[in-house]
C-alpha cells in the first residue's frame, strides 16, 4: 500500500476509534454477527469504499436492533428502524441505502464516473452513516 494510502486509512482508523471511544458508555450487548458486519464496514471505510459503508450501516444498525432491541426476526426494517432507532435522519439513511441497492430505470443515482464526480459527497454521507451506526450500537447499556 503506498505512504499516501496508509496514511489516510490510518486517519480514518483513529477518527473511528475516537468515536467509539466516545459512545462507549457502561456496558452494552452486542452478538457477534453484528460485531462481524461492523467490523467489515470498518474496513470498507477506511479504505474509503463509501457506498459500502451506506449499505452496511443499514444492515449493521438492523441486524443490531433486531438481536438487542426488538428481539423479533420478522419485523420490517423500516419499523425496526423507526420504532427502536433513538436519532435522527434513519429514514434518509435508509433511503439513501435503498437508492443505492435498488435499480430502477432512469431514476439511477450513479452514472458510470459517479465514484469519482461524488466523492466528497459520498465520503460525507458514508461518515454520517458510520456516526449513526455507533450510535445504534451505544444507545442502549446492557446489563
Amino acid at each position: 500500500m503506498d505512504t499516501v494510502l496508509l496514511t489516510r486509512w490510518k486517519q480514518r482508523e483513529a477518527w473511528i476509534n475516537k468515536e467509539l471511544e466516545e459512545a462507549e458508555t457502561g456496558v452494552h450487548d452486542c452478538c457477534d454477527h453484528v460485531i462481524t458486519l461492523f467490523f467489515d464496514m470498518q474496513i470498507a471505510y477506511c479504505a474509503g469504499a463509501w457506498i459500502s459503508v451506506i449499505v452496511m450501516s443499514v444492515s449493521v444498525i438492523d441486524a443490531h436492533l433486531r438481536d438487542v432491541e426488538a428481539m423479533n426476526a420478522k419485523i420490517g426494517t423500516a419499523k425496526l428502524l423507526n420504532d427502536y432507532y433513538k436519532g435522527e435522519d434513519i429514514n434518509w439513511l435508509r433511503k439513501l441505502r435503498n437508492s443505492y441497492v435498488h435499480f430502477e430505470d432512469n431514476k439511477s443515482v450513479f452514472g458510470m464516473n459517479a465514484h469519482f464526480e461524488k466523492q466528497e459527497e459520498l465520503e460525507k454521507n458514508a461518515t454520517k452513516a458510520m456516526e449513526m451506526t455507533i450510535k445504534a450500537l451505544f444507545q442502549n447499556p446492557g446489563w
